[in-house]
């Protein structure tokens, strides 16, 4: 996908806490960089997680699935962008997508990894899945530069 598609993004640096004994970014990190870059995409869009969301709608966004696709590595000191976008937004479900890329000059390099996760939207109290109100999508297709479907 193009990077351009991506309405959302932000600027981590891999610590020194991040990286194994291969002197790469230990996978599971990659789902911690997701986590901050989500939160960011949340307070863009005027819904800062979880007050902004959860109080003001009375559900919560629950995590389904996670799929993590690894095509490089990041190294310490890396300065890494996480680009965030909603790519499909259902009647109770979300799936954001994810690319992490190595900030460097080199513009046409590959994605470090992708990533999608789907989000039900749901009643806390019973679990239940709940539609996402109107002005939510509508904050959703306000931001992103590309519809999700």
């Amino acid at each position: 996908m193009p990077r351009e598609d991506f309405g959302c993004s932000h600027a981590l640096r891999v610590r020194w806490s991040e990286i194994d004994m291969q002197k790469i970014v230990f996978n599971g990190h990659y789902l911690n960089y997701i986590d901050v870059a989500i939160a960011e995409y949340w307070r863009e869009i005027g819904l800062p997680y979880p007050h902004g969301y959860v109080d003001r709608y009375s559900t919560d966004i629950y995590l389904r699935k996670a799929t993590v696709e690894y095509m490089g590595s990041a190294r310490y000191d890396d300065l890494l962008q996480v680009l965030v976008r909603v790519a499909r937004i259902g009647r109770s479900s979300m799936t954001f997508a994810f690319e992490i890329w190595r900030e460097e000059p080199d513009r046409s390099a590959a994605p470090l990894i992708t990533a999608e996760l789907v989000y039900v939207n749901a009643d806390p109290t019973t679990m239940k899945p709940a539609p996402f109100a109107a002005e939510v999508r509508e904050l959703i297709a306000n931001h992103e530069r590309v519809a999700p479907q």
